[in-house]
C-alpha cells in the first residue's frame, strides 16, 4: 500500500505580489501575478512524494480546468489519485493570495468541491488510510471528514488545523501530531497569538488530547511539546519570499521523516529544513524540495 495518507483540499491557487500588504479598505497596486497548484491536503502529499514517500490523496475537485491542472500536477508529481472524486456540477477550489516584498501573506480560499469531502467519503478510503504508516489531514475540508480519517487511521495521525478553528474533544484525543502555527495556536486555546517561543510552548501545554504538538514558528522554527518535555528547534537562516507553502512543506517532510522511524524531535529538525527551503521561493507546490534540497541544506 502506501507510506503515507493525506485527507485534505486541492485548491488552484492565485498570487498577486505586492510591496506591502493593503489596509481595510486600501487598495494597493500589484507588482506580479502567477498560477500555482495548491491546497493544503495537495501540497503535503506533493511535498512528501517529493522527499521519496508512496502517497495516496483522498480529496475532490470539480470537474473544470482547474480540477484537470490539479489532477495532472498530483499525478506527475507521483502522488495517487484513485481516492479523488471528480464532482460535476461543483468548481474546484481556489485560493486568491497577497505576497508582500517582507515575505507577509494573506490568503482567502473559496472551498468549491472541497466542501463535498464527507465523512462517507473518506470512511471509504479505510483500507488506504488503515494501511498507511501516517495520515495526514487539514481543515480546509468539514470536521466530520477528518474525523472519519482520524478513526479509519492505522498508523499515526497527524492533524495540521489550518485554518484554526475550536475542535471537539473527542477529535483532539484522536491526534498522535497536531501541528498549528502561532495563530492557529491562539485560535485552538482561545488566548491572544504568541509572541515568543516560551509563550507557544505555554499554550501547547494548555492543549489535552494529542500526543504531541508541534508548533510551527516561522524564523523561529518550531517547539515541540510532549507531556514530559519542551524542546525548541530553530530554523536555518534564509532569505525568505514567500511563505505560501511552507507549513505544508512542513508537514509534508515530518511524516516522511516519522514513516523512516526518526524519534519526532529529530522527524522535527528534518521538517523545519523543508520548510525553510519553501520560503526561499515562489508559489506552492513549485516551492516544494526534493530530499536532495533538504540534505544539501543541512550540509551548509
Amino acid at each position: 500500500m502506501f507510506d503515507i495518507a493525506v485527507v485534505g483540499s486541492l485548491n488552484l491557487d492565485m498570487t498577486v505580489r505586492v510591496r506591502r500588504l493593503p489596509q481595510p479598505g486600501e487598495t494597493v497596486v500589484g507588482i506580479g501575478r502567477f498560477t500555482d497548484t495548491g491546497g493544503k491536503g495537495a501540497n503535503q502529499a506533493v511535498a512528501a512524494c517529493r522527499l521519496g514517500r508512496s502517497v495516496a490523496m483522498v480529496g475532490a475537485v470539480g470537474a473544470d480546468d482547474a480540477g484537470a491542472s490539479l489532477l495532472r500536477l498530483l499525478t506527475e508529481s507521483g502522488v495517487d489519485i484513485a481516492w479523488v472524486r471528480v464532482i460535476d456540477d461543483m468548481r474546484s477550489g481556489v485560493a486568491l493570495i497577497t505576497v508582500a516584498e517582507d515575505a507577509s501573506n494573506t490568503i482567502v480560499v473559496d472551498s468549491g468541491a472541497n466542501a463535498a469531502v464527507d465523512a462517507e467519503q473518506v470512511g471509504g478510503a479505510a483500507e488506504v488510510l488503515g494501511a498507511a504508516a501516517v495520515t495526514i489531514a487539514q481543515l480546509e475540508i468539514s470536521v466530520d471528514a477528518v474525523r472519519v480519517a482520524a478513526e479509519r487511521a492505522g498508523g499515526m495521525f497527524l492533524l495540521n488545523p489550518a485554518p484554526g478553528i475550536p475542535l471537539p474533544s473527542e477529535l483532539l484525543d484522536a491526534v498522535d501530531v497536531l501541528v498549528p502555527n502561532a495563530t492557529e495556536l491562539a485560535v485552538l486555546t482561545e488566548a491572544p497569538v504568541p509572541s515568543s517561543v516560551g509563550e507557544a510552548a505555554s499554550l501547547a501545554r494548555a492543549i489535552r488530547g494529542p500526543g504531541a504538538v508541534v508548533v510551527t514558528l516561522g524564523s523561529d522554527g518550531a517547539v515541540v511539546v510532549r507531556r514530559d518535555d519542551v524542546i525548541h528547534v530553530p530554523a536555518p537562516r534564509v532569505v525568505a519570499v514567500d511563505p505560501t507553502a511552507a507549513g505544508d512543506a512542513f508537514c509534508g517532510g515530518l511524516a516522511d521523516a516519522l514513516v523512516r522511524g526518526l524519534d519526532l524531535v529529530d522527524a522535527v529538525r528534518w521538517a523545519v529544513r523543508c520548510g525553510a527551503i519553501a520560503v526561499t521561493r515562489w508559489g506552492a507546490q513549485s516551492s516544494l524540495p526534493t530530499r536532495r534540497d533538504v540534505e544539501s541544506l543541512e550540509e551548509e
